[in-house]
């Protein structure tokens, strides 16, 4: 589990603007002036459909992921979306969420919910 300089930002809304505006813009801005260690965007919920469909998100998700973000979705959100091989084929590694989480938050580690 990475230590406290790591963010992770757990993205659970799939409006746009909040997108654009909060996780992708702060992710790539925090990351490029290396405020963390690391960052870890979770998609969670229908973001994973949002990142998997939406070619605005996905060339945000490009320039963060060149700046260093790592992004992760729930596997089984992307499954009952259809969007695993999308968002695998984005760099979106797509994994199981829950025990993962769960540490987190039992650990007091740095999360952002948006």
């Amino acid at each position: 589990m990475p230590g406290l300089r790591h963010l992770h930002i757990l993205w659970t809304n799939d409006n746009i603007y909040a997108s654009n505006m909060v996780v992708m813009s702060y992710a790539t801005k925090s990351m490029a002036a290396r405020a963390w260690d690391g960052i870890t965007v979770i998609l969670w919920g229908a973001t994973v459909k949002l990142a998997a469909e939406n070619e605005c998100i996905q060339g945000q998700i490009k320039v963060a992921q060149n700046v260093g973000v790592k992004f992760s979705a729930c596997v089984s959100c992307a499954l009952q979306f259809g969007v695993v091989e999308k968002l695998e084929n984005i760099g979106v590694e797509v994994a199981p969420w829950v025990e993962p989480m769960t540490e987190l938050l039992q650990s007091g580690a740095a999360l952002l919910t948006v």
